[in-house]
């Protein structure tokens, strides 16, 4: 899956943006302009997200960028993060059980899926390789 995410970009009367994801409504931010206003989406993204693995939810899936909006994309260890969470959750499979496989601690595995921790990728990597899925990064030109 493509972890980027539309959102609206609404300019406000007195100034500055609010924003919104129509496929995380849980996501709303605001900022003073438009670079302030992206990165604040950004951390609303992810903490809405990260909210979504804390409450055992399934993740929302991205749907298309729509007239208006803008693509957000997740940086790219969050999105490997969250593609594990995701398959983890596909597969039925506990932390526990994937620590196993991994011959990690159940704490390591915790770790590997909390987003505001500063995982090495290489071993979100590893996890999603026991899983048969593969991390596969593009770049794009900046909106």
């Amino acid at each position: 899956m493509r972890y980027a995410f539309p959102c609206q970009l609404n300019p406000e009367e007195g100034g500055g943006f609010w924003v919104s994801f129509p496929d995380v409504p849980e996501a709303l931010t605001q900022g003073d302009d438009r670079a302030q206003a992206r990165a604040m989406a950004l951390e609303a993204l992810t903490l809405a997200l990260g909210g979504y693995m804390d409450a055992r939810r399934d993740l929302p899936t991205p749907s298309a960028c729509g007239p208006g909006q803008e693509l957000l994309a997740l940086p790219s260890l969050v999105a490997a993060k969250c593609a594990l969470y995701a398959e983890m959750r596909r597969q039925g499979l506990s932390k526990v059980k994937l620590a196993e496989r991994l011959g990690l601690s159940e704490s390591a595995v915790r770790k590997l899926l909390d987003l505001d921790h500063r995982s090495h990728i290489g071993q979100v990597e590893a996890a999603l390789r026991s899983l048969g899925r593969e991390l596969v990064l593009e770049d794009r030109t900046a909106a």
